[in-house]
């Protein structure tokens, strides 16, 4: 039996389903499946993404060693499916309409992936979960804060690390401040400005793995 029913706070999917009027539910019987639609009165639940962001300056040219971006750290405050945003030190504001289409940390470590890839010679970063030869670099990224305050600007504080070597050992680390203007207060205006700041570290970064 396959239920499909609205969400109603304080109640669960079967209650949903027994208190919704007998003229706003549809029973379908099909080869002994039954299929049960409840009302709606909660909005539609609206899935935000992060995208990848051109960089103004021209993509290295010149070797670059390989590098795997293994892992993007993100505040445990912000790590959840719904959006949210840090207004100040001591307030977080969460959508509860609004969710990440997938874990935030995997589609930052997508993303970011995607920004390096376009600024840095071809060959030079290996996809995450990638096989990778033994001189390959490992890069890790941890968010340190995010948050937008009243005049709508993001501002992300991030850490890079770079490790090679066998054992690995700390080769590079560095601490960056970057900042997006939000167009709206919105989930997709969150997504937005959260993507153009892991462009500017993308840009970062790649400067320093090329050496400029």
């Amino acid at each position: 039996m396959i239920v499909v029913a609205c969400k109603r706070i304080g109640t669960s999917v079967r209650d949903a389903v027994k208190s919704a009027p007998a003229a706003l539910a549809v029973t379908i019987a099909l080869g002994g499946t039954f299929v049960v639609a409840g009302c709606g009165h909660s909005p539609p639940t609206r899935y935000v993404a992060l995208s990848p962001v051109a960089s103004a300056a021209p993509r290295a040219t010149e070797p670059v060693a390989p590098v795997q971006l293994t892992a993007v750290h993100v505040p445990a405050a912000l790590d959840r499916l719904e959006v949210v945003v840090q207004r100040s030190a001591n307030r977080l504001v969460i959508d509860d309409g609004a969710r990440w289409g997938a874990p935030l940390d995997l589609m930052m470590r997508e993303t970011l992936t995607q920004d390096l890839l376009a600024r840095l010679p071809e060959g030079a970063v290996v996809l995450p979960g990638a096989p990778r030869q033994a001189d390959t670099r490992t890069l890790v990224v941890t968010v340190l804060d995010a948050h937008a305050d009243e005049s709508g600007t993001l501002t992300f504080l991030a850490a890079w690390t770079l490790l090679s070597g066998r054992p690995e050992r700390v080769t590079s680390s560095r601490e960056t401040t970057l900042t997006a203007q939000l167009t709206s207060r919105d989930a997709a205006a969150q997504a937005d400005a959260l993507s153009r700041v892991l462009g500017q570290l993308a840009d970062r970064i790649a400067s320093a793995l090329a050496g400029r």
